[in-house]
């Protein structure tokens, strides 16, 4: 896949010169095992930079018990509301996580047969937990299953990354109409363009 992706991104004049800068994109399927801890970690890192968001989540491990292991639906649910909000997490991501450590150990969400189902049937899945909106469920999309077709126009990074490089005044709309030039690798141009703010 990767190679197709070169060719086809390569010679896009505005993601051809990152990936000369960045080189190789990182993105990569991830296990099964870790579908739980990284969709709980994005509920943790929503409208939140990244070193706040790593650091509450690195706190919210410590504070359950897993230290430098997972996250899991036992450790969540066993941790009282007030420890995961001492962790640094609102109230609204504590019920957040709760709700989806539930749906998860009840079977009412079956993360570990997400990866069978299609872009769309997977959002559709996601959203029956409290909290978890598009963005989380793209950002699942994105990173663990490492689907490569995904353009996050809700992702506050994205949407400066396009400002930078198409001007202040680009709209969602035209946003999506420029990312339709880098079909079928949007998720590898996405990654290209976070990459693009490192040195703002």
């Amino acid at each position: 896949m990767w190679e197709d992706t070169i060719k086809k991104l390569s010679i896009d004049i505005h993601i051809g010169p990152l990936i000369k800068k960045y080189g190789r994109c990182t993105i990569k399927k991830r296990p099964k095992n870790r579908y739980f801890d990284d969709i709980a970690s994005s509920i943790i890192e929503q409208q939140l930079s990244g070193k706040a968001a790593d650091a509450i989540y690195k706190r919210v491990k410590k504070m359950v018990g897993v230290g430098k292991g997972k996250l899991t639906p036992d450790a969540i649910l066993a941790c009282s509301d007030e420890k995961l909000r001492a962790a640094g997490i609102s109230w609204a991501k504590v019920k957040y996580i709760k709700d989806f450590s539930e749906k998860v150990k009840t079977g009412v969400v079956e993360i570990y047969k997400l990866d069978k189902l299609t872009n769309e049937e997977i959002v559709n899945e996601l959203v029956k937990v409290k909290g978890i909106g598009k963005w989380t469920a793209e950002m699942f999309l994105m990173f663990s299953l490492a689907r490569p077709d995904v353009f996050p126009t809700d992702d506050l990074g994205i949407r400066n990354g396009m400002k930078k490089i198409f001007g202040e005044n680009i709209t969602i709309r035209e946003m999506e109409k420029k990312a339709l030039n880098w079909r079928p690798y949007r998720t590898f141009a996405s990654w290209y363009i976070w990459r693009s703010l490192e040195n703002r």
